[in-house]
Order: structure tokens, then C-alpha cells, then sequence
């Protein structure tokens, strides 16, 4: 099959999560399998080609006007498509400085640029324009997200039924965070051009809920948040939308890339080690209790990942100095809100021989807490699939996380499950529900045998993209199965 995938972001051209890493490996995933991928994706600020001839043409892409301009007859605007080989696909930028040469994807100074609906439509229409500049049949058009939303309102609208290239397109829709929707007033609908015409409510358009309406096929990234969201309180307030798909509306379990992510090739870490040969590890925690100036005497809980109350770090906030007191040792890495970075600070200031807080973003640190550490924490409220998980167990540092979305699907309890348990997990999202899958998981810590075989589990276990990409497949075939029918 040839599918066009539309997305905001791709490791390692533009990423602020795991969005990009997905996109990346889900491409190559699909490469592998004998399809011909294409990724459509801004030329944002910052952004470096990989290496290779640059193919560049230049089109017209059609464009929304404020209202009273030109009888709002729209207008276009001209854009460059620039082709280039990436690892196993297509990687196809839209170049249009005024869209994407800002200084972030999405915010400025905290708040969403006010044109990013205006941004999106241009990359979704560029992508079409450029699939009709090829002139080949495409099979598929996948969206990430609500910015690929209008990639899809726009194949929908009613031109592309007699586009003897688009007409036949079957289209899927990602949810990968449903709390994100790209929510336009009505009073700037116009930036959606004519799709935003037929779309949306008298208050405004909501992106995600169109593209969902508008897709043949809808997932998300692992079955029980699927489940999950089919419900009020984890639906983002797109439920009653995931409810009326039916069966059309998916669960697929990512995976992770798991040739970037090895600790025995990680060039990032002070050892090399693998499940047959683990002293690569020991050098790896010590070296982070070191670097960082930790007492290494009790087990060090790491966690990577955006400081939001989503992602449970104010549980960790109350739960820290009891932690702490009943030994562990924290290591933090990640930015977001503030008054969770001022919290944590102000108690590694008390105790910096115990907890660790680095407010930064830093892939190669990431890497060394990953391997360095014994546990990692992933306390969240909701996680549709999450990777961290993944990467910990690969890594042979034991989760602890709350049973929700994909870390249920990932992380199973070693006391509930003593043969095959490779983590430990809680129920409650409250701090004394956190503490006791801590203590838990420190108990076990002591009894090093019966850790090293959690640990043996979680570093056999199968987290490739191999089987995401047959799933993913056999959407792609019934997706067009709907198209054509």
C-alpha cells in the first residue's frame, strides 16, 4: 500500500514527545512490511534534513481569508515541498516560513499562536496538493492528531469525489492525547478556509472532534485506554463520538524503537550491558548517584517526562519525603509546570543528597536515568500508552505505575503475579496508593534474586514495532475496505 502520513511531529526532525517517536517508527515499521510511506511534516525553525539530495517544488496551496476580504473568495498561498530520503520513507516538509519559522511548534510564551488553525490547514492542504503533484493512486491517508484533522476535513470536502487521484483515499485518525483539540472560535473559523464552512458549531470548530467524525477508521494507542475513553471522565470530551464509531474505533498498543533504544549499544551511558551480561548496569547507577551526588545506598527511583499533574507528578510532590525517609533516593529530569519544578526543588534542597530535580529537556540524561536507576516511576492519571514504561523495562529498570491506559497493558504486578510480573502497580490516584506500591517494589529491591528476575522478565519481553505495524496494517486494509465499499 502507499500511505500518507500527516503529523505535527517526527523523531528526530521535530519532537516535544512521544508523538514524534511514534510517527518515526511507525513509518519505518510499515517500510519494513513493503509499504511505500511518505511523512508530510512542517519545515519548522531548527529543523535539519537528514543528509541526501533535497528535491524541491513549488506549489499553491488554497487559504482561508478573514471575513469581507475578496467577497471571502479564499486565496492561496504559495508553498515549497522538499523530498528527501529518510530512514526507511519519505520524509516531505512543507516549507512556508510565515507558518513554521517560529520560534516553538505550537505556543508562544505559554499561549497558542492564534493562527495555528490557519498553520495546520496549510499543512494538510499541501499534503493533498502534493499527493495530486505526484500523480500516483495513495491507499491511505493517516492523520496524527488534531493538526492532521484538516488534512482530513479537507479530503472529505466535496472536490476530491471527482479527483481522479484523491476520490478513492481511505483515511485514519491517531488519537495520541485526547486532551488536545485544537479548539477554534467561530470568529477565526475563516483560517480553515472553505472546510471550516461546513464544520463546527455557532461557538467554534473543535478540530479533534472533526477529524474523529471525519475518519473512516479511529485509534488510540493502546486497547484499555481505548476502552478508557469511551467513557466521560477519560474521553476528553469526545466519548459520545468514540462510542458512535463502534468497532471502527481501535486500540493499538504502541511500541518502541528498539534499535535506538539498547542499553547495549546506547552510546549515551558510562557501560554497555545486556540480560546475558548485567554489570554494565551497576556501572550505569553508579555513575548517575555519582554525577548527581546521591547517596547510592537505597534504591533510586527515576522519572522522565513532562511535569504535569496528568503524568501524577504531584502525587510524587506529597509522596517525596516519606519516600525518602523510607530510603529512596529520587532522580527527576523533565520541565513543565512551574509550581510542580518549584515544589520538587524546594525538597532536594532539603535533602540533596536524596533527591535529585533537572529541569531541563536532555535526551542523553534521559538515557542515563533510564539505566541507571532501579525503578521508574510513571504515577499517571491518565496514559494512553506512554513509552517510558517501555524503555525502563528494555532497559531492565522495574515500573512502578498507576494501572491505567498502557502501562496497564505493559506493566504487570510482581505481587499480584509472581511468575510473570515485571513491575508494580497501583490503583487510587492518591499519594498513599503511590507509597505503598513504592514500598512494595523496595521490599522487593532487598531480595536481589527475586529482583534480578523481575528484571529478566521486563528485559525479554517484546515491545518492537513489529506487531503495531501489522495491526496498523490491517486497519489500513479495512479502512479501505469502507472507502471502496
Amino acid at each position: 500500500m502507499r500511505i500518507v502520513m500527516v503529523a505535527s511531529e517526527c523523531e528526530p526532525f521535530a519532537k516535544t514527545g512521544g508523538l514524534a517517536d511514534v510517527v518515526d517508527a511507525l513509518a519505518r515499521g510499515l517500510g519494513r512490511r513493503g509499504h511505500e510511506v511518505d511523512v508530510v511534516l512542517p519545515f519548522y525553525r531548527g529543523l535539519r534534513p537528514p543528509d541526501g539530495p533535497l528535491d524541491r517544488r513549488t506549489i499553491t496551496v488554497p487559504v482561508g481569508l478573514p471575513p469581507g476580504s475578496r467577497a471571502d473568495a479564499g486565496d492561496v498561498a504559495t508553498v515549497d515541498l522538499v523530498d528527501i530520503r529518510a530512514d526507511g520513507y519519505r520524509l516531505r516538509l512543507v516549507d512556508h516560513p510565515f507558518s513554521f519559522d517560529r520560534p516553538d511548534y505550537y505556543v508562544a510564551q505559554g499561549v497558542d499562536y492564534v493562527d495555528n488553525a490557519a498553520r495546520f490547514t496549510l499543512l494538510g492542504r499541501a499534503a493533498l496538493e502534493g499527493i495530486r503533484l505526484d500523480g500516483e493512486p495513495v491507499d491511505v491517508l493517516h492523520g496524527h492528531d488534531w493538526e492532521a484533522a484538516p488534512a482530513l476535513l479537507a479530503l472529505r470536502a466535496t472536490e476530491a469525489a471527482a479527483d481522479p487521484v484523491l476520490r478513492d483515499v481511505a483515511t485514519v485518525l491517531t488519537c495520541h492525547n485526547l486532551a488536545y483539540h485544537g479548539w477554534t472560535p467561530r470568529e477565526r473559523a475563516w483560517q480553515l478556509g472553505d472546510v471550516g464552512r461546513s464544520v463546527g458549531d455557532v461557538a467554534g470548530v473543535d478540530l479533534l472532534r472533526e477529524g474523529i467524525s471525519a475518519a473512516a477508521i479511529v485509534n488510540t494507542v493502546s486497547p484499555t485506554f481505548a476502552r478508557e475513553s469511551l467513557e466521560p471522565a477519560y474521553g476528553g470530551g469526545v466519548d459520545d463520538l468514540l462510542r458512535a464509531k463502534g468497532d471502527r474505533y481501535l486500540g493499538i498498543l504502541n511500541g518502541i524503537d528498539t534499535g535506538l533504544w539498547d542499553p547495549a549499544t546506547d552510546a549515551a551511558l558510562r557501560a554497555r550491558y545486556s540480560a546475558a551480561g548485567m554489570a554494565g548496569k551497576a556501572a550505569c547507577r553508579a555513575d548517575l548517584a555519582e554525577r548527581l551526588g546521591l547517596d547510592p545506598g537505597g534504591p533510586i527511583l527515576g522519572l522522565v517526562g513532562r511535569l504535569d499533574p496528568q503524568k501524577g507528578f504531584d502525587l510524587l510532590t506529597d509522596a517525596a519525603e516519606r519516600l525518602v525517609a523510607s530510603g529512596a533516593r529520587i532522580v527527576v529530569l523533565g520541565t513543565g509546570d512551574r509550581s510542580l519544578v518549584r515544589g520538587l526543588q524546594a525538597l532536594a534542597a532539603g535533602v540533596p543528597d536524596r533527591i535529585a530535580v533537572l529541569d531541563r529537556f536532555d535526551r542523553a540524561e534521559a538515557r542515563r536515568i533510564y539505566a541507571g536507576a532501579d525503578a521508574f516511576l510513571m504515577p499517571s492519571r491518565f496514559e494512553p500508552c506512554g513509552q517510558g514504561q517501555m524503555i525502563a523495562l528494555r532497559y531492565g529498570t522495574v515500573p512502578i505505575v498507576r494501572a491505567t491506559g498502557g502501562l496497564a497493558d505493559t506493566v504487570f504486578d510482581a505481587d499480584a503475579d509472581p511468575t510473570a510480573g515485571n513491575g508494580f502497580a497501583f490503583g487510587a490516584a492518591e499519594p498513599d496508593a503511590l507509597l505503598e506500591a513504592c514500598g512494595r517494589a523496595m521490599s522487593a529491591w532487598a531480595d536481589r534474586k527475586r529482583w534480578r528476575r523481575i528484571m529478566a522478565r521486563g528485559m525479554a519481553t517484546d515491545h518492537s514495532w513489529d506487531r503495531p505495524a501489522a495491526e496498523y496494517e490491517a486497519a489500513y486494509v479495512r479502512a479501505v475496505g469502507l472507502r471502496r465499499s
